[in-house]
Order: structure tokens, then C-alpha cells, then sequence
């Protein structure tokens, strides 16, 4: 069968190993061919073109600036992007046959080139929904839930839920969220579509940790907790501070937080300002170099805003549970998250706006069976979390 995905991801190729690349690879082992459409922004001066590869295609649409530009700028690409995406794909996949339309949110803002691509291919649609828009923006106050913004980007979003066949979320809370917030969607459109990825082999992490800990003089007894990603507004990078802050002068604790986003400053000015000894920082690196450093921690943590209403299932998770290590979620009271691994013994959880509550979580930790519950991290990944389980769901709306 032939797929036409759509993401707002950039695609090099499908070796990249994330939730997108991996589920493309699961298609090509099953015998299908993803036909790709990913974006560049024009600052890059790639231009639109089409390449074919013997197991799939890639279509490189040139987009406007999202990166590093104004939000205007940002908006307006944004909201241009879907008419980029429905040209390019008419110009150079027109001639082809295809059996499914695969896409996931961010943006929601598909919903029209969806349409079209619907009615021209004659074949059903599939959405991953991996990001809960507008009201996201509303709880981190970027514009009001009574804004002419807002009013217009909510259209946007029920027109594409319209458009889509079904509809693939990423956990239980987010299937509930869904259906109570959208009551004209019917309940058997929505189903649980998990992050997924095809995890890499288990290996021996013992040299890794030795590394890391003579590297940055980490305390013989200290457990070595990884933030890495994105840090930006969702991640709460102010409410990430509180809680260092609180742990500034254990021993028992090392924290080594890895990335770049809007909010990095923030992280920046604090350790500058402060000087925790247990605190390092590190810039966002290449994919392999963060999966060996990933190798050399002990748990992984997963911050979100305290403000956020709508429930939230970062993918970061899935490389913290692929190394074997448990996790630390600090989140808002929407997500599931915690919950699941609380209940499945491969995390612990509390609320990100409470300081007090995380440095309890860290004693716990200290005292916990660290390996164990990392062993609890692997198998659930193994079980729930795969680009396997995915696939299962996305090729359901065939049958």
C-alpha cells in the first residue's frame, strides 16, 4: 500500500529513530511505501522537491519561517504551510495512488489541504494527535479562550477532527479529554494511538555511568537525573528552577539537564546566579552523542507547566524507558502520565508547581530499587510503547 504522511517534522531520511522516523520504517517492514512530505524552512534555501528512495519517497516542501522569527512571522507560516503542503503534493504526488493519508498535530491547521487530499485520493485519513491546540496556548496565557486567535485556530481544530477517520491519542486522558471537550465527535472515532518507537538493543550501561560520573565529579552515591529536549514554555522551565533550587545542596542528587528551547535562559541565569554543584547544562546534541549520555543517568525527567489543562504525553519519555531508566514526571494534574508509571512501578509523580512535593520525590528515589524500576521502564516499553503498536492502530482504519 501506498501512505502519504504529513508532518511538520524534518525528515532527512527514516533512520532517525523517533516516534515518526520508526513508525515509517514499520510500514517499509510490513510492505508498504511512505511517500513522506516534510518541511524546510525557506531561511534554510532548500527548495520544494521530490526524492525517491527504493523503499519509500520524500517529498521537501520549502515553508516560511518558524524558527527563531517573530510570532508574527511564525503565525503567518503557520497558518500558509497547509496551502504549501496541498500545491506541492498536487505537483509532484498527483499521479500517484494512495491507500491511507497519515498526519499528525502540531498544526492543526491541516484540516483543509486534508480535505482536498481526501477527495482527490479517495481514501481515509488518519490523525495522530499529539498536540491539543488552541487550548494549550490558552493555559500558558499566549491569548485568551475569548480571542478572535483563538475562535479562529479552534475552527481550524474541529474541522480537522471532522476530516479524520479516526483519530489517535496518545493516552487514556487524552481520549477522555478529547471526546468531553468535542461531544460531536463520535466515541468510536477516538482510540489510543501511543508514542511509539522500536527500541534498540539492551546493552550494558555500566561504562557509560562510570564516564559520566568521573566526567562531571558526580558524588560516589548521588543518583544522576537527565532533563533533555525542548525548554520552552510547555516544559515549565520556571517551575523546573523552584524544584533545582530546593535541591541545590543534597548530595544525593545530581542533575544534568540537556537541550535548548525558548525558556534555556531562564535555566541559564539561575545556575550563573547561584552556582548549584549539582546542577550541569548542557546545549541540545546530536542525536547519538545525547543517547550515550542518556546511557550514563538513572532517571529521566519529564517536566510540564503546572498550568496546563489539557493532558500531555511527552515522547522524551520513551528514549528515558528505552536506556532501562524510571521515571520522574512533574507535571499538571490533567496528564496521565505519572499515573501510568506510578501504577506500572517504573516512575513516581508530583506537581510541578510544588517544590516541596518534587525533593520528597528525589528521598524516595535515593532509597528506591533503582534497577528494578528501570527494568519496569524497559518491559513497559516493550509491551505499550512500540512503532509496532502504532502501526497496528494507524493500518486499523483499513479494515
Amino acid at each position: 500500500m501506498n501512505i502519504l504522511f504529513l508532518t511538520m517534522n524534518v525528515f532527512t531520511d527514516v533512520h532517525m529513530h523517533n516516534i515518526y522516523s520508526d513508525l515509517m520504517l514499520e510500514l517499509i517492514a510490513r510492505g508498504h511505501r511512505p511517500f513522506i512530505v516534510t518541511p524546510r524552512q525557506k531561511s534554510t534555501g532548500v527548495k520544494t522537491a521530490r526524492t525517491d528512495d527504493p523503499t519509500y519517497t520524500l517529498l521537501t516542501v520549502q515553508t516560511g519561517n518558524t524558527a527563531g522569527v517573530s510570532l508574527i512571522e511564525k503565525g503567518i507560516s503557520t497558518v500558509t504551510m497547509s496551502g504549501r503542503y496541498y500545491r506541492a503534493i498536487r505537483k509532484h504526488l498527483g499521479k500517484e495512488k494512495f491507500d491511507l493519508i497519515l498526519y499528525s498535530t502540531p498544526p492543526i491547521t491541516l484540516a483543509s489541504p486534508v480535505k482536498k487530499l481526501k477527495k482527490l485520493f479517495r481514501c481515509p485519513t488518519y490523525l495522530m494527535l499529539k498536540d491539543i491546540f488552541p487550548q494549550n496556548a490558552v493555559d500558558l496565557h499566549m491569548f485568551s479562550g475569548g480571542s478572535l486567535i483563538y475562535k479562529y485556530f479552534r475552527a481550524q481544530e474541529k474541522k480537522l477532527y471532522r476530516v479524520s477517520d479516526k483519530i489517535g491519542c496518545m493516552s487514556p486522558a487524552n481520549v477522555k479529554y478529547l471526546l468531553e471537550h468535542n461531544p460531536a465527535i463520535p466515541a468510536d472515532k477516538a482510540e489510543i494511538c501511543p508514542n511509539g518507537i522500536i527500541p534498540c538493543k539492551v546493552t550494558d550501561r555500566g561504562a557509560a555511568k562510570a564516564a559520566l560520573r568521573e566526567k562531571y565529579h558526580v558524588p560516589e552515591k548521588a543518583v544522576v537525573y537527565l532533563l533533555g529536549g525542548n525548554l520552552g514554555r510547555p516544559q515549565g522551565v520556571p517551575y523546573l528552577i523552584d524544584c533545582l533550587r530546593k535541591c541545590k545542596n543534597r548530595t544525593d542528587a545530581f542533575f544534568l539537564v540537556c537541550g535548548s528551547g525558548t525558556d534555556a535562559l531562564l535555566l541559564d541565569d539561575f545556575i550563573a546566579r547561584e552556582r548549584p554543584e549539582n546542577v550541569v547544562r548542557s546545549p541540545l546534541l546530536p542525536k547519538q552523542e545525547y543517547d550515550g549520555l542518556a546511557a550514563g543517568c538513572d532517571v529521566g525527567m519529564v517536566f510540564l507547566d503546572p498550568r496546563f489543562t489539557i493532558p500531555n504525553y511527552p515522547s522524551r519519555a520513551l528514549s528515558y524507558m528505552e536506556n532501562g531508566m524510571p521515571l520522574l514526571v512533574c507535571s499538571d494534574g490533567a496528564t496521565d502520565m505519572g499515573a501510568i508509571a506510578e501504577v506500572n512501578g517504573f516512575g513516581l509523580a508530583c506537581s510541578s508547581a510544588k517544590p516541596d512535593e518534587f525533593a520528597k520525590l528525589i528521598s524516595a528515589f535515593s532509597a528506591a530499587d533503582l534497577k528494578q524500576m528501570g527494568r519496569a521502564a524497559r518491559e513497559y516499553l516493550e509491551n505499550n510503547y512500540t512503532a509496532s503498536a502504532c502501526c497496528e492502530k494507524v493500518l486499523g482504519v483499513l479494515k
